[in-house]
């Protein structure tokens, strides 16, 4: 709903009656399905609601889907504020899917019908591209934008004795879902490390369970802060975080961060950061035929998007939105060429408000008068120093 009505995240019961009510439908519409097959075997399904009418067919052309995560993580707020900015009732519609994360989310831009959208991490497509496990995609997939960092969150009991992720070789720890993103960085990241955890996948309600009962060493998760199944926890519960240094391996595709006082006021004491690391979440479309129909939606939802960026990046919206430069690039991958379109013409709106680009300046100076190598404007050195700056900010307000 539009601000003033009933915001999805913050109300869990009405989330779960419209899964239940989706599912419940689905259930029914696939046993009437069955029953008619086993009536007539050899009869052919019914066409999906014919004679549309000019008002279906304007619904059907003017809604985009956009497949983001479970109702605990990050990318299904960030999915339900482009619905709740960008809809325009029947001329323009952002249809949030429920998915099971960035591994999942690559496959079904790839291969599901009717998605034309997703949210992942630049690392898993990048893993992808390298195993070739769902084929080629160089070509398949493009990207519209980076959009922010998500944090590794490692939650282990505070009567554990473990005080580094070394100390978690051997021992059970839970990567999340399957498919999710948090599991495929989970793998890289340990095996950047040299570290063999024993995998197990289960939601992270499960696994903070377990992980009471000394089942689990440690419960992991990947997401933007705060994240709403890290949100719940307290530090008087028995529970705490586990410090992720930024250590050398990382330091390629990840970026350092934090987790503090204001992200987890329950686990975080206040001047007690906790060190952490984080992937980039970005924003990925299919790489349909410029003459087609989907690339025109496409090309549609970009045009409604970027220039909405800085009322998103506004509260009631998830804070992970300010982080968003639509200037940042991906390298070696290859951006949607209507979003390239509306930022040659647009290259005003790309740029920081003055203020932050003055300060982001002077960060600069200040990191190379201490020797720091601060790369070109488009240098993967200068997009983690800006992320730092980002970072630094937030702590000055």
């Amino acid at each position: 709903m539009k601000k003033g009505g009933l915001r999805w995240p913050h109300r869990p019961f009405q989330v779960i009656c419209v899964l239940v009510a989706v599912l419940l439908a689905a259930a029914f519409s696939l046993q009437a399905v069955y029953a008619a097959y086993a009536a007539h075997p050899g009869a052919r399904p019914v066409p999906d609601k014919p004679s549309l009418g000019t008002l279906g067919e304007r619904l059907n052309a003017n809604t985009i889907a956009i497949v983001s995560g479970n109702p605990n993580a990050t990318y299904l707020t960030i999915a339900y504020d482009m619905s709740d900015v960008l809809d325009d009732g029947d001329n323009f519609r952002i249809l949030p899917v429920i998915g099971k994360g960035g591994g999942q989310n690559i496959r079904d831009v790839r291969f599901l019908k009717g998605i034309d959208l997703g949210i992942t991490q630049s690392i898993i497509l990048n893993e992808y591209r390298e195993s070739n496990e769902i084929g080629k995609i160089d070509d398949q997939i493009v990207y519209i934008a980076k959009l922010f960092n998500e944090e590794m969150h490692v939650v282990v009991r505070a009567d554990s004795g473990i005080t580094s992720l070394e100390q978690l070789d051997g021992k059970k720890v839970n990567f999340s879902d399957v498919g999710s993103g948090s599991q495929f960085s989970s793998r890289d990241i340990f095996r950047r490390l040299g570290v063999h955890p024993q995998e197990v996948n289960m939601s992270q309600g499960d696994a903070l369970e377990k992980l009471k009962t000394g089942e689990l060493a440690a419960t992991i998760l990947i997401a933007g802060k705060p994240a709403g199944a890290m949100g719940k926890l307290r530090s008087s519960d028995g529970f705490q975080f586990l410090t992720v240094p930024f250590s050398k391996p990382l330091q390629a595709d990840y970026l350092p961060a934090v987790l503090g006082h204001g992200d987890y006021p329950g686990m975080v004491e206040t001047g007690h950061d906790v060190n952490t690391i984080a992937a980039s979440a970005v924003l990925i479309a299919y790489n349909w035929p410029k003459d087609s129909d989907r690339y025109r939606r496409i090309a549609g939802f970009v045009n409604a998007f970027f220039p909405k960026i800085a009322t998103l990046q506004k509260p009631p919206h998830h804070p992970k939105w300010r982080e968003t430069n639509l200037a940042a690039t991906l390298p070696g991958w290859t951006r949607f060429a209507g979003a390239d379109e509306w930022l040659a013409q647009n290259r005003q709106a790309q740029s920081a408000p003055a203020a932050t680009s003055v300060q982001f300046d002077q960060f600069l100076a200040n990191k190379r008068a201490a020797g720091a190598n601060t790369g070109t404007d488009s240098s993967p050195e200068r997009e983690q120093l800006f992320q730092q700056f980002l970072q630094w900010q937030a702590h000055q307000h």
